[in-house]
């Protein structure tokens, strides 16, 4: 057979069949482009920002996943489409070498016009994207925009290789199948699917444990250990329901006679069991990408709205000053170098506090403390507070008081607005104390619910008793862990500004820099000059937000319309034999229509579901990051869910005109 006949056949076959081919082709090709703009973004020397280049080459990784199975998954449903035509070119005597041949020229021809117009809209696009990122991140950066040749040859890498194993996998089905299961391929399924009970409960308790899990974990670190089981718990959940459960569920309905054998309800019962067997795992993907959409979207716009909450809640206070190994020269030096430059810089002091405190982590059971130092306690535990020993006499210079306490006697003061008196005694690590007090309010905190981590401010006799405790603790430590700086009492300077952003920015980076120089082992902290890492951080999170909210988005819009295309050429078959036993075609037309509508709008409805389950824990993680604006959240995802439902019913009406004009 003439060479030239395989290139003229993959034309017309791509030609007959370009309503598949086309979205898949375009698809194909905002992949390949969306991956060189973050792969080259990844790898710009110009992104000055560490943590920004992270989440950068993290997501490249995520598109690089994405990709793989995207293009898979889009294939095997072009496949399904073309097995009949196959099995006809079989049939007529064309040999699977042949055909062979022939699937080599067309995965080459889209795979060439996939990567080659990609990497163009690559690189035509990264610098916009570029662009994007910088005024997201709000700074300019001064940038020579260069095309990334070690991002060209990573795409023209991945995506010849995945064009590959499309293309061996294709071979290997046409190999292992012969013309009549070819010629079937369109039609095989056909038979009532049977009920199976068990991957139906399956599903049930996957979904329901991961529910569970999201509605009842309280502790922000134990959402973090156990978010992840949650989410691969619903996601199999949602598999399994669609599959079985949805099917399940119709056979019930089907069983029952009163309600079955009713006009409207017959031929909508059975349609939707044969609609569910043949589009389970192309809804459950649909639902799952709408999630991961939502989720996405939601949260990295609440973060980035809530940057000054954000902001506020890690820095409660405008600048800190923590001294390691204080003493009397020290603290002076840094109360004169902070008022110094605040007066240099035209800001004002305001509610400047200084202290004297020594800090442990420890595991709360009752009424015990047990600390790190003890052998008994283990990572993974959920109450863990951190304890912050503050000396009486910095107490009395706080909060304007009087209060002298023994050698056991201690005040605890808990800043959890919810939390219930302590008791009479305390016990940490082994040594007793009596509560000879519990305050209602601290200057140093007051009272708050956006705690990550549960805290008591433990106000002891003098700095030598805390200091005694430290030192048990650093000789218990350092028999287990090596190179251990010991545990000293360190002293603190806290202190809010006002006046202009400028000059509480100068203010605040004039003394960082003076305390560097001038004092060691002392470490500053400010609200205004950590402003710009916050927004490199939570910046390129938005940034990747909507990055791959948007590339997962445009595989929810593909999956619906091969969904709708599929349904499309099976509906005209089952359009046909329906008016052939008597039902009108309007009759028809309507059984079908709502059928339709009710498959398509249950992903999104499954999706809601899970976004208002997992809504409690992802606040939670939100928390860990710093974002406890909680009425912001729930702003932030209702406003993404609304407009997400307004596009997806946008994309059916768009897919459905196509739908009807195959079955009409």
């Amino acid at each position: 057979m003439s060479s030239s006949i395989y290139s003229r056949l993959a034309v017309v076959n791509l030609k007959n069949n370009r309503k598949a081919y086309v979205p898949y082709i375009l698809t194909a090709v905002l992949t390949v482009m969306m991956y060189y703009m973050i792969d080259a973004l990844s790898r710009n020397s110009s992104v000055g920002w560490e943590d920004v280049k992270l989440i950068l080459s993290y997501a490249a990784v995520v598109v690089q996943i994405f990709s793989v199975i995207f293009l898979f998954y889009t294939n095997s449903f072009l496949m399904k489409r073309r097995k009949k035509e196959v099995g006809m070119y079989n049939i007529l005597g064309m040999g699977k070498a042949h055909i062979a041949k022939m699937f080599l020229v067309e995965t080459f021809i889209t795979a060439s016009v996939s990567i080659g117009v990609g990497v163009a809209g690559g690189v035509l696009f990264s610098k916009l994207s570029w662009l994007m990122l910088l005024k997201i991140l709000h700074y300019e950066v001064n940038m020579d925009f260069a095309v990334s040749g070690a991002s060209v040859i990573r795409t023209l890498v991945l995506f010849a290789v995945i064009f590959s194993l499309t293309l061996a996998y294709n071979l290997w089905q046409i190999k292992l199948a012969n013309p009549v299961e070819l010629l079937r391929g369109g039609n095989e399924g056909e038979r009532e699917p049977k009920t199976k009970w068990v991957l139906a409960a399956a599903g049930f308790l996957l979904a329901g444990y991961g529910y569970y899990v999201a509605l009842t974990t309280e502790s922000p670190l134990k959402a973090i250990q156990l978010f992840f089981v949650a989410v691969v718990c619903v996601i199999l959940g949602t598999y399994a329901l669609f599959a079985a459960g949805s099917i399940a569920l119709l056979k019930i309905l089907k069983k029952n006679r009163n309600f079955y054998y009713q006009a409207k309800h017959f031929t909508a019962v059975s349609g939707m069991i044969y609609r569910m067997k043949q589009n389970a795992v192309g809804l459950a993907n649909i639902c799952i990408l709408s999630t991961m959409v939502l989720v996405m979207i939601s949260a990295t716009i609440c973060m980035y709205m809530g940057m000054d909450d954000i902001l506020m809640t890690r820095y409660p206070r405008e600048f800190e000053v923590t001294s390691f190994q204080p003493d009397k020269d020290k603290e002076e030096k840094i109360l004169s170098v902070i008022r110094e430059e605040v007066k240099k810089a035209g800001a004002l002091e305001k509610d400047l506090m200084a202290y004297h405190f020594g800090g442990v982590a420890a595991v709360r059971k009752g009424n015990t403390f047990v600390t790190a130092m003890d052998e008994d306690v283990y990572s993974g535990e959920e109450n863990i507070y951190e304890l912050i020993m503050i000396p009486a006499e910095d107490y009395n210079a706080l909060e304007g008081k009087e209060i002298s306490l023994g050698e056991g006697e201690v005040l605890l003061y808990n800043p959890d607005a919810g939390a219930e008196k302590f008791g009479d005694t305390v016990q940490i690590a082994g040594t007793s104390y009596d509560v000879v007090g519990e305050p209602d309010s601290f200057s140093l905190e007051e009272k708050n619910d956006s705690r990550i981590v549960g805290g008591y401010y433990v106000i002891m006799k003098d700095e030598a008793q805390i200091q005694k405790f430290l030192d048990i603790a650093f000789e218990r430590l350092s028999q287990e862990y090596d190179q251990l700086d010991a545990m000293k009492v360190q002293y603190k300077v806290c202190l809010d500004l006002e006046g202009t952003k400028e000059d509480c920015r100068a203010a605040e980076a004039a003394i960082k820099k003076r305390i560097k120089k001038e004092i060691s082992g002392v470490y500053c902290d400010g609200r205004e000059i950590e402003q710009e890492s916050f927004y490199s951080v939570y910046g390129g999170l938005f940034f990747i937000g909507l990055y791959l909210g948007f590339l997962f988005l445009m595989a929810t819009v593909l999956i619906i319309y091969y969904k709708q295309i599929s349904e499309g050429y099976d509906d005209r078959e089952r359009y046909q034999i329906m008016q052939k036993v008597g039902m009108s075609k309007k009759e028809v037309r309507r059984s079908i229509r709502s059928q339709v509508l009710m498959v398509f709008f249950l992903p999104l409805l499954a999706a809601v579901i899970h976004i208002a389950a997992a809504f409690k824990v992802i606040t939670k993680l939100l928390a860990v990051l710093n974002m406890v604006n909680v009425p912001l959240f729930l702003i932030c995802t209702i406003a993404t869910v609304a407009v997400f439902a307004v596009f997806y019913a946008a994309v059916f009406g768009v897919t459905a005109r196509e739908y009807y004009r195959i079955v009409g």
